[in-house]
């Protein structure tokens, strides 16, 4: 992989809490406590997995959930693009969750947010869910694109919904809600979402305020930086038995 150039500037200091990351092309990334990864060189940052409407679908389906999940998502999201100032905004797939969710209660909330930011290019790179629930209405002005999809062109950086490798270059994904648990000496522990990181892809943790977290399916060598409260730790990796 070599080192992308295509970006090359001076770069400010991360906000309080994150943790910066650089990849085998060179590019530096702002691991974010709130879920998100910012790219400063391309003013672009990038959410996974925030599954919109999934609470509604679960309520349609007789199941007693919270109410709100909406709200809080997009609370969260306004934060994200305060803190960034990002000028392109990228979903990572599973932006909506379900057909059924895709209600118009839920595009009443979600219009003014979209009118609100109306200056932030938006794209939605489509992952397993979206493929079913549809694609967002075209007045969300949220551009949709399949997998692989390369944010700037000449940059050896992709993103996708699936975690996957692709040849010279580097992956970020959703799809796997990643999570560590991490264990104190008074034999408890605790399940956090975190980031995970390997050769070649970085997996973000679950957006969503309504969504699962799961520690399957993550690589045993990968790196993993835990979500804890408004910071971002490093996890060192546990030694295999000798």
């Amino acid at each position: 992989m070599n080192p992308d150039t295509s970006l090359a500037q001076p770069l400010p200091a991360p906000p309080a809490g994150a943790h910066t990351v650089t990849l085998p092309c060179g590019t530096a990334l702002w691991l974010l406590p709130q879920r998100a990864v910012w790219w400063p060189a391309a003013r672009m940052t990038f959410v996974a997995d925030v599954h919109f409407g999934k609470g509604a679908t679960f309520r349609r389906a007789g199941q007693p959930v919270p109410h709100g999940t909406t709200a809080d998502n997009l609370v969260r999201l306004d934060e994200v693009l305060a803190l960034t100032g990002a000028e392109h905004l990228v979903f990572l797939g599973d932006f909506l969750h379900a057909r059924s969710g895709a209600a118009d209660a839920l595009w009443r909330q979600l219009l003014p947010w979209r009118q609100r930011h109306a200056g932030v290019a938006m794209t939605l790179v489509r992952g397993n869910h979206d493929l079913h629930a549809g694609a967002p209405p075209p007045g969300l002005g949220i551009t949709p694109a399949d997998e692989p999809w390369q944010p700037v062109p000449g940059a050896a950086l992709l993103a996708c919904h699936h975690p996957q490798t692709a040849a010279g270059a580097f992956v970020l994904a959703g799809h796997w809600h990643p999570t560590v648990t991490l264990r104190g000496l008074a034999r408890d522990a605790m399940r956090l979402p975190c980031f995970t990181q390997s050769a070649d892809q970085l997996v973000l943790p679950a957006f969503g305020a309504f969504t699962g977290m799961s520690s399957a399916s993550l690589p045993p060598a990968a790196r993993r930086f835990a979500v804890v409260g408004n910071q971002v730790h490093a996890v060192p990796l546990r030694p295999r038995p000798g």
